[in-house]
């Protein structure tokens, strides 16, 4: 659950940050970013819960860039303002990805990954 609280500040920051530095992401509307970033967060919540655990960190950073760039470049063509292409979607994909290695190192090493037995 500390994940995705996580993930709720970290990812709309992020998304923010990549209009702000690359010209081919622009959101005009603060609102926009945040929006596409609360959806990554819970999307990359959610593929931690079913992928990440011991020996499956690679699969999950892999993972997380492809669905990033996916839910990017596909959440922003719902924004009639926003103008978003494929490569500025992969390279704020690739940023998104810099903060989940950093993210998914700190909850296997703390033991959050494990999972109990239901």
């Amino acid at each position: 659950m500390l994940g995705l609280i996580v993930k709720i500040f970290v990812c709309p920051i992020t998304v923010l940050i990549s209009s702000l530095i690359f010209p081919n992401v622009y959101y005009p509307n603060i609102l926009q970013p945040i929006i596409v970033g609360v959806i990554l967060a819970i999307s990359a919540h959610m593929m931690e819960v079913v992928i990440l655990k011991r020996g499956t960190f690679w699969l999950s950073t892999v993972t997380d860039f492809v669905a990033a760039s996916v839910i990017v470049y596909f959440v922003s063509l719902f924004f009639v303002t926003a103008s978003v292409t494929i490569g500025g979607a992969l390279l704020t994909a690739l940023l998104l990805t810099f903060t989940e290695v950093i993210q998914h190192n700190w909850l296997i090493k703390s033991g959050r990954t494990e999972k109990s037995p239901a």
